[in-house]
C-alpha cells in the first residue's frame, strides 16, 4: 500500500467536507436531531427546543436547511398561520449519521465509564 501524499490532497473534494458543509454549525445538527426524533416541529416547538436560539438565527438554519434539501416546510393555509418542519427523503438518509455520532457520544460521555 503506497503512501498518500498530503501535497496533492484537497480537503475540500472530500465527501466529509461536503457533508460537513450541510450539518455544520452549532445549530444544524441539533435541528435535523430534533426532526429526527419528534417530526413534524412547528417554529415555535423547535425554538424551545434549542432553548437560547435568537428567531433570526433559527429561521436562517432552517431557511439554509431547507435550500440544502434536508428538511422541507409545510405552511398551512389558516389564521393564525400554522408551519411545520419535516425531514426530507435527504434529510431521512442523514439519520444513520446522526445515530452514530448519539451512540459515539453515549458510549464515550467523560464519567460514564
Amino acid at each position: 500500500m503506497g503512501e498518500k501524499n498530503i501535497e496533492a490532497a484537497n480537503f475540500e473534494d472530500t465527501g466529509y467536507s461536503y457533508t460537513l458543509s450541510l450539518i455544520s454549525g452549532k445549530y444544524k445538527p441539533i435541528i435535523l436531531y430534533c426532526l429526527m426524533e419528534y417530526e413534524p416541529v412547528r417554529f415555535n416547538q423547535m425554538r424551545r427546543y434549542l432553548k437560547n436560539v435568537a428567531d433570526k438565527t433559527l429561521s436562517m438554519n432552517l431557511k439554509e436547511l431547507e435550500a440544502d434539501g434536508l428538511i422541507q416546510r409545510h405552511e398551512y393555509p389558516q389564521i393564525p398561520p400554522k408551519v411545520e418542519y419535516s425531514l426530507t427523503q435527504r434529510g431521512h438518509s442523514l439519520v444513520s449519521v446522526l445515530d452514530k455520532l448519539c451512540d459515539w457520544g453515549n458510549e464515550n460521555r467523560i464519567g460514564n465509564e
